[in-house]
């Protein structure tokens, strides 16, 4: 399967098996004050404690292990703010591929670190004037590597899904999933794995209120494009959903929702003084919905909530920025 072909809950399926043992079966965390504080019973996939601190080794390892001997001998390229970055570092390094990642200049150093550690060259960008495809297609071209984008490719999107895979196994009868969203890769992924394994739970995406590229394209019915977010959420600050992701958000996905940054900052100290776990402030978005009440949750008590939190890669000087702002 390549960037060509369409996710489907057989190729999310088949992603389950090729990982299976490559990737770490995240926990399930709960808490008594957060259930209390949304009014629901509260399921937390913990992607945070994932192999390089993200989902995005699910997709990356999906996709490289996908690579005919041709395409592995030529390397691989991609964009991204931080995660995908790092995971394709590591996913490449392990089939014993090269691999270059095209970075925003003002992406977290932390992950910036990480990316290069993995052993991948990192070429910089300024995000808000350049464009990242373009850079990319160019350096693909003139190198001869493979795009694996972090969102707009079948085996990345079926490799996300595996996780919600995993939460269905871990979580019986979810009333509702909440996904943060930024390219639409992940949410793409959860949806398609629920339309098989959990059809009755209801997939709901949160967006930065100053990124709110997918909830724009479902109103219009067709992609929007914005100018690129200003927002903590760097990870999910998207001008546009992907072609294919937004084409599985728009059939199965029931809505996006909205949360603004210091709510964002809100839950992000919620999650850190009340559960004890730290994540990055893409991964605090879901968390900080259901606490600003953003979600229905359905009349009476005793609704089943599943949300994920996406990553973890948070350096100590950034949280502290983060807690001072």
């Amino acid at each position: 399967m390549g960037e060509r072909e369409v996710p489907t809950f057989e190729s999310v399926m088949a992603a389950a098996g090729r990982l299976r043992g490559r990737v770490h079966r995240t926990p399930v965390l709960t808490s008594a004050a957060l259930d209390r504080a949304v009014g629901a019973r509260v399921y937390l996939k913990a992607e945070n404690l994932q192999r390089t601190g993200s989902f995005k080794i699910r997709g990356a390892l999906n996709a490289v292990s996908r690579l005919d001997p041709s395409q592995a001998a030529r390397g691989v390229i991609a964009f991204s703010s931080g995660n995908h970055a790092q995971a394709l570092a590591l996913a490449a390094r392990e089939a014993g591929v090269s691999a270059t990642v095209v970075m925003p200049r003002d992406a977290p150093a932390g992950k910036v670190a990480a990316t290069r550690a993995y052993g991948a060259t990192v070429v910089t960008y300024d995000r808000y004037t350049d464009r990242r495809e373009e850079i990319t297609e160019r350096l693909a071209a003139e190198r001869g590597l493979v795009v694996i984008p972090p969102f707009e490719h079948a085996d990345v999107v079926s490799g996300q899904g595996t996780l919600a895979v995993e939460l269905f196994g871990q979580v019986e009868d979810l009333d509702v999933l909440l996904v943060p969203v930024g390219g639409g890769g992940l949410i793409a992924g959860c949806a398609l794995a629920a339309s098989g394994l959990s059809p009755a739970t209801r997939i709901v995406g949160v967006e930065p209120a100053a990124g709110n590229d997918t909830q724009l394209s479902l109103a219009a019915g067709q992609r929007v494009r914005i100018p690129v977010p200003r927002t903590i959420a760097d990870g999910i600050a998207t001008d546009m959903p992907g072609e294919l992701t937004f084409d599985v958000t728009r059939r199965l996905v029931s809505e996006v929702v909205l949360v603004t940054d210091d709510e964002i900052r809100d839950a992000l100290r919620f999650l850190l003084e009340r559960v004890k776990t730290v994540v990055e402030p893409s991964a605090a978005a879901a968390v900080a919905a259901a606490l600003a009440g953003r979600v229905g949750l359905g009349a009476g008590a005793g609704a089943r909530v599943g949300i994920v939190l996406s990553g973890g890669n948070l350096d100590v000087r950034r949280l502290s920025e983060l807690m001072s702002d």
